[in-house]
Order: C-alpha cells, then structure tokens, then sequence
C-alpha cells in the first residue's frame, strides 16, 4: 500500500485570475504548474498548515478561506489527498520565495499550463464554476 500524504492547497483569487507556481525539477512532479501549498504536518489544521505553507513559499497570509474540494489521486509511489481551500483574501504580496516562478492566470487559461493529473479535477472545477 502507498502511504498517504494529506495536503493543503489554496487556490489565491486575485481580480478574478488564479495564482500558480512552477514546481522545483528535482521534486515529485517537478517542472509542473501547481496550486500552491503544502503537506499538513502532524497537529495542525488543514487551515494552519496552509497559512503556513503560503507564507514560506509566497509570502502571503490569507485572510478568508473556505473548503472549495478534496481529491485522492494514487500515483505509482504515493496517494495524496489534497484539501483544497479557496483564498479569497490575503495580506501581502506573493513572490517566489523558494526560487519557483509564479503566474496570475485566468481560469480560462489554466488547462494551457501543464499541471499534475492530480490537479485536473480541480481545473475542470474552476473552469466550470463562477468564482
């Protein structure tokens, strides 16, 4: 059985475009786009572990959260349930601080950019809802 690696990830609304980052090559799925965020470490909330995450990689404090989805998606090595929260407000301004490009994107535009098959769902969400 592949072990289970739970997962906070925020989708940051800005001016009706999305906030995403370019994965590090050396890391699983390097080199794909992705909705920021992080693993949740043990005895922390979904929302702790993202508040956290978004600091360390974007320099963001989201302000208002709120549960958008979840996905378990198995790959060959891993199982990852990702917790997906939808950022509507935040305090700062996001930048690469681990080094990895980011992008604002239109919802429109997000399935132009290569994202793991994990995500997918959550693009096909996005991209059928008005947020």
């Amino acid at each position: 059985m592949n072990k289970q690696v739970h997962v906070a990830v925020g989708v940051i609304l800005k001016a009706g475009k999305i906030l995403i980052a370019k994965r590090a090559l050396e890391a699983h799925q390097g080199g794909l786009w992705e909705f920021p965020g992080g693993k949740v470490e043990a005895g922390e909330s979904v929302q702790e572990a993202l508040t956290r995450e978004l600091q360390e990689e974007l320099s963001i404090e989201p302000t208002e959260l709120e549960p958008l989805m979840e996905i378990h998606h198995e790959y060959s090595d891993k199982t990852v349930w990702l917790d997906i929260w939808l950022v509507s407000q935040f305090h700062g301004e996001p930048a690469g601080l681990e080094g990895q490009p980011i992008q604002w994107v239109a919802v429109e535009q997000l399935d132009q950019y290569e994202f793991p098959k994990a995500n997918q769902p959550i693009i096909e969400r996005l991209q059928c809802e008005t947020i």
